[in-house]
Protein backbone atom coordinates (compact mmCIF):
# COMPACT_ATOMS: atom_id res chain seq x y z
CA UNK A 1 0.00 0.00 0.00
CA UNK A 2 1.11 3.56 -0.67
CA UNK A 3 -0.48 6.99 -0.98
CA UNK A 4 -0.64 6.40 -4.74
CA UNK A 5 -2.61 3.19 -4.26
CA UNK A 6 -5.72 5.27 -3.63
CA UNK A 7 -4.53 8.59 -5.05
CA UNK A 8 -3.53 7.31 -8.47
CA UNK A 9 -2.10 10.00 -10.81
CA UNK A 10 -3.69 8.20 -13.76
CA UNK A 11 -7.15 8.30 -12.19
CA UNK A 12 -7.56 11.96 -11.29
CA UNK A 13 -5.40 11.35 -8.20
CA UNK A 14 -8.21 9.25 -6.75
CA UNK A 15 -9.12 5.59 -7.37
CA UNK A 16 -12.45 5.60 -9.24
CA UNK A 17 -14.05 2.99 -7.05
CA UNK A 18 -16.95 3.69 -4.68
CA UNK A 19 -15.05 3.26 -1.42
CA UNK A 20 -11.34 3.02 -0.73
CA UNK A 21 -9.84 -0.46 -0.53
CA UNK A 22 -6.90 -0.86 1.82
CA UNK A 23 -4.77 -3.41 3.63
CA UNK A 24 -5.87 -7.03 3.23
CA UNK A 25 -8.70 -6.00 0.90
CA UNK A 26 -10.60 -4.09 3.57
CA UNK A 27 -13.14 -1.60 2.23
CA UNK A 28 -13.45 1.70 4.04
CA UNK A 29 -16.61 3.69 4.69
CA UNK A 30 -15.86 6.58 2.36
CA UNK A 31 -14.96 7.45 -1.19
CA UNK A 32 -11.36 8.49 -1.84
CA UNK A 33 -11.20 12.27 -2.43
CA UNK A 34 -8.74 13.56 -4.97
CA UNK A 35 -5.62 15.27 -3.64
CA UNK A 36 -5.56 17.64 -6.61
CA UNK A 37 -5.76 21.24 -5.39
CA UNK A 38 -6.08 19.93 -1.83
CA UNK A 39 -3.89 22.76 -0.52
CA UNK A 40 -6.77 25.15 -1.18
CA UNK A 41 -9.14 23.32 1.18
CA UNK A 42 -9.92 24.69 4.61
CA UNK A 43 -9.62 21.24 6.18
CA UNK A 44 -8.83 17.68 5.18
CA UNK A 45 -10.87 14.44 5.01
CA UNK A 46 -14.62 14.30 4.40
CA UNK A 47 -15.24 15.07 8.07
CA UNK A 48 -12.58 17.77 8.37
CA UNK A 49 -10.82 16.05 11.24
CA UNK A 50 -7.46 17.51 10.25
CA UNK A 51 -6.91 21.23 9.60
CA UNK A 52 -4.13 20.95 7.04
CA UNK A 53 -2.10 18.68 4.79
CA UNK A 54 0.55 18.05 7.43
CA UNK A 55 -2.12 16.75 9.78
CA UNK A 56 -3.61 14.57 7.08
CA UNK A 57 -0.40 13.07 5.74
CA UNK A 58 0.42 10.45 8.36
CA UNK A 59 -3.01 9.18 9.36
CA UNK A 60 -3.49 6.76 6.44
CA UNK A 61 -0.16 5.07 7.18
CA UNK A 62 -1.36 3.74 10.52
CA UNK A 63 -5.09 3.41 9.75
CA UNK A 64 -6.15 -0.24 10.00
CA UNK A 65 -8.27 -0.09 6.84
CA UNK A 66 -5.64 1.78 4.83
CA UNK A 67 -1.90 1.03 5.00
CA UNK A 68 -2.06 -0.60 8.46
CA UNK A 69 1.61 0.05 9.27
CA UNK A 70 3.01 1.31 12.55
CA UNK A 71 4.52 4.74 11.92
CA UNK A 72 7.81 3.87 13.61
CA UNK A 73 8.09 0.80 11.39
CA UNK A 74 7.44 2.95 8.32
CA UNK A 75 10.19 5.38 9.36
CA UNK A 76 12.59 2.51 9.96
CA UNK A 77 11.77 1.18 6.51
CA UNK A 78 12.65 4.54 4.95
CA UNK A 79 16.03 4.62 6.69
CA UNK A 80 16.96 1.33 5.03
CA UNK A 81 17.31 3.06 1.66
CA UNK A 82 20.22 5.31 0.83
CA UNK A 83 18.17 7.44 -1.52
CA UNK A 84 15.78 8.40 1.28
CA UNK A 85 18.59 9.02 3.74
CA UNK A 86 20.23 11.39 1.26
CA UNK A 87 17.02 13.15 0.26
CA UNK A 88 15.90 13.77 3.83
CA UNK A 89 19.37 14.94 4.86
CA UNK A 90 19.36 17.41 1.99
CA UNK A 91 15.86 18.69 2.79
CA UNK A 92 16.41 18.97 6.55
CA UNK A 93 20.16 19.69 6.97
CA UNK A 94 19.87 20.92 10.57
CA UNK A 95 18.30 17.70 11.86
CA UNK A 96 20.56 15.03 13.31
CA UNK A 97 17.95 12.38 12.45
CA UNK A 98 16.06 13.89 9.50
CA UNK A 99 13.87 10.85 8.84
CA UNK A 100 11.26 11.47 11.52
CA UNK A 101 7.48 11.79 11.68
CA UNK A 102 7.34 15.58 11.45
CA UNK A 103 9.65 15.73 8.45
CA UNK A 104 7.75 12.96 6.71
CA UNK A 105 4.52 14.92 7.16
CA UNK A 106 6.20 18.13 5.93
CA UNK A 107 7.55 16.34 2.87
CA UNK A 108 4.30 14.69 1.82
CA UNK A 109 2.39 17.93 2.37
CA UNK A 110 4.96 19.93 0.39
CA UNK A 111 4.55 17.53 -2.53
CA UNK A 112 0.76 17.71 -2.34
CA UNK A 113 0.93 21.49 -2.55
CA UNK A 114 2.39 21.13 -6.04
CA UNK A 115 -0.59 19.13 -7.29
CA UNK A 116 -2.53 22.03 -8.75
CA UNK A 117 -4.46 22.06 -12.02
CA UNK A 118 -4.53 25.50 -13.64
CA UNK A 119 -5.68 26.62 -17.07
CA UNK A 120 -8.93 24.70 -17.30
CA UNK A 121 -11.29 25.78 -20.10
CA UNK A 122 -13.30 27.69 -17.49
CA UNK A 123 -10.15 29.44 -16.25
CA UNK A 124 -9.39 30.48 -19.81
CA UNK A 125 -12.96 31.71 -20.20
CA UNK A 126 -12.60 33.81 -17.05
CA UNK A 127 -9.37 35.20 -18.48
CA UNK A 128 -11.25 36.52 -21.51
CA UNK A 129 -11.30 33.66 -24.02
CA UNK A 130 -15.03 33.51 -24.74
CA UNK A 131 -14.55 30.53 -27.03
CA UNK A 132 -12.90 28.41 -24.35
CA UNK A 133 -16.23 26.85 -23.34
CA UNK A 134 -19.31 25.92 -25.34
CA UNK A 135 -22.63 27.74 -25.37
CA UNK A 136 -24.16 24.85 -23.46
CA UNK A 137 -21.47 25.16 -20.79
CA UNK A 138 -22.24 28.89 -20.55
CA UNK A 139 -25.91 28.04 -20.05
CA UNK A 140 -24.84 25.55 -17.42
CA UNK A 141 -22.76 28.20 -15.65
CA UNK A 142 -25.83 30.44 -15.47
CA UNK A 143 -27.97 27.56 -14.16
CA UNK A 144 -25.24 26.71 -11.63
CA UNK A 145 -25.41 30.26 -10.27
CA UNK A 146 -29.15 30.86 -10.55
CA UNK A 147 -30.06 27.61 -8.82
CA UNK A 148 -27.78 28.29 -5.88
CA UNK A 149 -25.02 25.71 -6.44
CA UNK A 150 -22.51 28.51 -6.10
CA UNK A 151 -23.53 29.09 -2.48
CA UNK A 152 -21.35 26.14 -1.45
CA UNK A 153 -19.17 25.64 -4.52
CA UNK A 154 -17.39 28.96 -4.79
CA UNK A 155 -13.94 30.48 -4.68
CA UNK A 156 -10.74 29.30 -6.41
CA UNK A 157 -11.35 25.62 -5.59
CA UNK A 158 -15.13 25.84 -6.03
CA UNK A 159 -15.74 24.85 -2.42
CA UNK A 160 -16.55 26.80 0.72
CA UNK A 161 -14.69 24.16 2.80
CA UNK A 162 -17.69 24.14 5.13
CA UNK A 163 -19.80 21.21 6.29
CA UNK A 164 -23.32 20.58 5.06
CA UNK A 165 -25.83 17.90 5.94
CA UNK A 166 -26.69 15.43 3.22
CA UNK A 167 -27.93 11.87 3.57
CA UNK A 168 -26.71 10.20 0.44
CA UNK A 169 -28.75 7.17 -0.63
CA UNK A 170 -27.23 4.00 0.81
CA UNK A 171 -25.05 5.77 3.38
CA UNK A 172 -25.37 5.60 7.16
CA UNK A 173 -22.17 7.60 7.68
CA UNK A 174 -22.66 10.21 10.43
CA UNK A 175 -20.02 12.48 8.92
CA UNK A 176 -18.58 15.30 11.00
CA UNK A 177 -20.54 14.10 14.05
CA UNK A 178 -17.87 11.41 14.49
CA UNK A 179 -15.35 14.23 15.04
CA UNK A 180 -17.30 16.73 17.14
CA UNK A 181 -20.03 14.68 18.81
CA UNK A 182 -22.37 17.59 18.16
CA UNK A 183 -25.89 16.54 17.22
CA UNK A 184 -26.04 19.34 14.66
CA UNK A 185 -23.08 17.81 12.80
CA UNK A 186 -24.81 14.54 11.98
CA UNK A 187 -24.55 13.72 8.27
CA UNK A 188 -22.47 16.83 7.61
CA UNK A 189 -19.57 16.51 5.17
CA UNK A 190 -17.03 18.97 3.82
CA UNK A 191 -17.98 20.44 0.47
CA UNK A 192 -15.75 18.73 -2.11
CA UNK A 193 -13.89 20.75 -4.71
CA UNK A 194 -15.48 20.76 -8.15
CA UNK A 195 -12.19 21.23 -9.93
CA UNK A 196 -11.53 18.14 -12.09
CA UNK A 197 -14.88 16.70 -10.97
CA UNK A 198 -15.41 15.11 -14.38
CA UNK A 199 -12.42 12.80 -13.85
CA UNK A 200 -12.82 12.03 -10.14
CA UNK A 201 -15.92 9.83 -10.22
CA UNK A 202 -17.77 8.15 -8.56
CA UNK A 203 -19.31 10.77 -6.30
CA UNK A 204 -20.56 11.52 -2.80
CA UNK A 205 -19.03 10.42 0.48
CA UNK A 206 -19.82 6.76 -0.21
CA UNK A 207 -19.13 6.77 -3.93
CA UNK A 208 -22.61 5.44 -4.70
CA UNK A 209 -23.30 8.02 -7.41
CA UNK A 210 -21.70 6.85 -10.64
CA UNK A 211 -22.17 9.68 -13.12
CA UNK A 212 -21.89 13.44 -13.07
CA UNK A 213 -25.45 13.77 -14.36
CA UNK A 214 -26.74 11.66 -11.47
CA UNK A 215 -24.68 13.70 -9.00
CA UNK A 216 -26.17 16.95 -10.30
CA UNK A 217 -29.68 15.53 -9.92
CA UNK A 218 -28.99 14.26 -6.39
CA UNK A 219 -27.50 17.57 -5.26
CA UNK A 220 -30.40 19.51 -6.75
CA UNK A 221 -32.90 17.40 -4.86
CA UNK A 222 -31.06 16.92 -1.56
CA UNK A 223 -29.39 20.30 -1.15
CA UNK A 224 -31.64 22.67 -3.08
CA UNK A 225 -34.99 20.92 -2.91
CA UNK A 226 -35.36 21.02 -6.68
CA UNK A 227 -36.11 18.45 -9.34
CA UNK A 228 -33.88 19.58 -12.18
CA UNK A 229 -35.17 19.14 -15.70
CA UNK A 230 -33.04 16.98 -17.98
CA UNK A 231 -31.85 20.01 -19.96
CA UNK A 232 -30.71 21.77 -16.80
CA UNK A 233 -28.82 18.66 -15.69
CA UNK A 234 -27.12 18.39 -19.08
CA UNK A 235 -26.23 22.09 -19.11
CA UNK A 236 -24.73 22.05 -15.60
CA UNK A 237 -22.84 18.87 -16.46
CA UNK A 238 -21.41 20.56 -19.54
CA UNK A 239 -20.23 23.42 -17.33
CA UNK A 240 -18.67 21.03 -14.81
CA UNK A 241 -16.72 19.38 -17.60
CA UNK A 242 -14.97 22.71 -18.23
CA UNK A 243 -13.38 22.57 -14.76
CA UNK A 244 -10.77 19.95 -15.68
CA UNK A 245 -7.37 21.63 -15.62
CA UNK A 246 -3.87 20.75 -16.69
CA UNK A 247 -2.61 17.79 -14.70
CA UNK A 248 0.66 18.22 -12.77
CA UNK A 249 3.70 16.74 -14.43
CA UNK A 250 6.37 14.95 -12.46
CA UNK A 251 8.76 12.10 -12.93
CA UNK A 252 7.62 8.84 -11.38
CA UNK A 253 10.69 7.43 -9.63
CA UNK A 254 11.72 3.80 -9.73
CA UNK A 255 10.98 2.36 -6.30
CA UNK A 256 14.09 1.33 -4.34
Amino acid sequence: MSCATCHNPALGWADRIPRATGHDGQVGERNTPTVLNSAFLGSQFWDGREPDLEGQALGPIEADVEMAMDLDVALERLTEFEIYRNKFAEAFPEDENPINADNLAYSIAAFERTLNTPNSPFDRYLSGDENAISEQAKDGMVAFVDNGCIACHRGPALTDSQFHAIQVPGSKDLGRYTVTGEESDKYRFRTPTLRNVAVTYPYMNNGATETLEEAVAVMGKEMLGREFEEQTINDITAFLNTLTGEMPEFEIPALP
